[in-house]
């Protein structure tokens, strides 16, 4: 009998343990879908910014090319 009852309590111990990670990834997932959205706009206003940045050194400097610095 005493056999049975380790067994069983390693098993209540693993299935707990399960429960703990899954809702862990969950949370996990649920942090990186939200950076993931986060970073999606940052990139959209970057270039947004970056397009509008261009039109005004247009404007100060016409005929003037922007050019991107060599490591990008």
């Amino acid at each position: 009998m005493q056999m049975s009852e380790d067994l069983e309590a390693r098993l209540t111990d693993l299935e707990a343990q399960l429960t703990h990670n899954a809702r862990t990834v969950d949370d996990l997932n649920d942090v990186v879908t939200a950076q993931a959205d986060l970073i999606d706009r940052l990139t959209r206003k970057v270039q947004a910014l970056t397009e509008k940045l261009e039109d005004i050194a247009e404007l100060v400097e016409p005929g003037h090319v922007i050019c991107k610095p060599p490591h990008y």
